[in-house]
């Protein structure tokens, strides 16, 4: 009977597995990923994404006073490191778009970011996969004051 039940359940989840495998798609509308019927999460939503586009995707890091709170703390043991590559590079132009931003969540005082990443296939030699990184930042007062990353490289 378990025998059974478990062949049962490998060919119900076998398609599951396939599907799981396909390309992660950039959202094409970042812009309507910033609404929310509560306005104080669409707040923080566009808070958060400001500061990406501005702030480490453009490295305009003069204006991270207006996204940040005194005492944020960076729980990401790459972000310090990264903080300081954006302080090393010279700002570019504002995009309107987060590069490979997949979608954004926002619940409570958290939002979360989540990015198409591309890796290489350690299976298949020269080729590669995408997957999925997520970045969160607590959002007070108007302020980001944490963030948390669980993207497998940068």
């Amino acid at each position: 009977m378990r025998t059974r039940l478990l062949f049962a359940l490998g060919a119900v989840l076998a398609p599951a597995v396939v599907a799981a495998q396909l390309p992660v798609e950039v959202h094409r509308n970042q812009t309507a990923l910033l609404t929310n019927a509560d306005a104080t999460l669409a707040a923080n939503k566009k808070l958060v994404f400001e500061f990406w586009r501005e702030v480490l995707q453009a490295h305009h890091v003069e204006r991270v006073v207006e996204y940040v709170a005194e005492g944020y703390v960076e729980h990401d043991s790459a972000g310090g490191a990264f903080s300081e590559r954006a302080r090393r590079l010279p700002p570019a132009p504002t995009k309107d778009t987060i590069d490979n931003l997949v979608t954004i969540v926002a619940e409570r005082d958290l939002v979360v970011l989540a990015f198409r990443i591309t890796l290489p296939d350690l299976e298949h030699e020269g080729q590669t996969y995408t997957t999925t990184g997520f970045d969160m930042f607590r959002v007070t007062d108007g302020k980001i004051v944490e963030h948390w990353a669980s993207s497998p490289t940068d």
